[in-house]
């Protein structure tokens, strides 16, 4: 039996699917990556990606967080792509639990997945650091320099910035999911960046699946490990 033959067998007899992913996903998306070869940790800013993209630096140097963070984390032209469409149709069916996603940029509801858990929230999401007002990604896209409020404050993405803390909600309703499921698919994540890494140690169901372009430190975790593109491997299914 051919590893895809192996994945389709488990997936056909599976009933409460999570699927578990990371910037693999969307990088058919054109979304670019952080550590791959031509990734944003492998580019040249006056900064390192790691600290733009930190709550220090955006209190300290907001100007410069939002030149970087407009240029390189809003991809506002990104379609869904097979992975995404696939996960959605499983949804539908009733074989897909949720979505547990690393990811920041909608795709999985663009494609009409309802049940995301988004672990370093979204830049769908802004809100006002003085009121709480809400502001669309277009505002913050069109904008310049520091994205004000009407009341002036300062607007910031609903996204988890490094020295800050995963949502608890989030993190606590993916666990429980995960607890549940019978098949987890882990997909386009190295599997380094922690705490997140660490919530496949959660699953206790009966088959783990690891769908990466390269080695990950949980491969020997795993049932079946596919290296390849997610949405090429997902929509042959």
């Amino acid at each position: 039996m051919t590893d895809f033959e192996k994945l389709k067998e488990i997936i056909d007899n599976s009933h409460r699917i999570v699927f578990f992913g990371g910037a693999g996903v969307s990088t058919e998306s054109g979304i670019p990556d952080f550590r791959s070869a031509d990734g944003l940790y492998n580019q040249k800013y006056d900064y390192p990606p790691e600290e733009i993209l930190s709550h220090t630096f955006f209190m300290r140097n907001t100007e410069e967080f939002y030149r970087f963070y407009r240029d390189k984390m809003l991809c506002l032209t990104a379609k869904p792509n097979k992975a995404h469409l696939k996960l959605a149709e499983w949804e539908r069916e009733g074989k897909l639990l949720s979505v547990v996603t690393q990811n920041i940029d909608g795709l999985h509801q663009a494609a009409g997945s309802r049940r995301v858990h988004e672990l370093h929230g979204s830049v769908l999401r802004n809100r006002c650091m003085s009121c709480g007002k809400s502001y669309s990604v277009e505002k913050i896209a069109e904008s310049s320099g520091v994205p004000r409020c009407d009341c002036g404050g300062i607007i910031k993405p609903e996204v988890v910035l490094y020295e800050e803390a995963l949502p608890e909600d989030t993190v606590m309703a993916a666990l429980d999911d995960i607890r549940r499921a019978d098949t987890l698919i882990v997909a386009g994540t190295s599997l380094t960046v922690y705490p997140a890494a660490s919530y496949v140690r959660y699953f206790g169901g009966d088959h783990m699946i690891l769908i990466n372009r390269d080695e990950t430190p949980y491969d020997h975790m795993a049932d079946l490990v596919i290296h390849d593109k997610v949405g090429e491997v997902l929509s042959r299914l």
